[in-house]
């Protein structure tokens, strides 16, 4: 299976509302004390929190709202979909904190 982003290519990342995430979009979360891209599988609202997987069906776990950064907005120029509305504002608080 080919990756969803190959080494070296150019990705751009944005501050992301956490709670906005759903299956399927790529994430930048802390998993054991490593920043990661990663891909979304499923997301449990109630404990807050999104289950990160590779594009081959390994689940990697679970990981909590509050380390999820950042959210995959275009890879090499080419934007991706389903990430509207997902960003936050570059003038809020959080955004200025991230």
């Amino acid at each position: 299976m080919v990756p969803l982003i190959r080494s070296r290519q150019q990705v751009v990342v944005a501050p992301v509302d956490p709670s906005k995430v759903e299956a399927g979009d790529i994430v930048l979360a802390r998993v054991a004390g490593t920043v990661y891209l990663h891909l979304v599988s499923s997301v449990d609202l109630a404990r807050k929190r999104v289950q990160i997987s590779n594009n081959r069906g390994r689940v990697n776990g679970w990981t909590g709202h509050d380390r999820v950064f950042g959210i995959c907005v275009a890879v090499d120029g080419v934007a991706r979909s389903g990430v509207a509305g997902k960003t936050l504002a570059a003038d809020s608080d959080d955004a200025s904190r991230a």
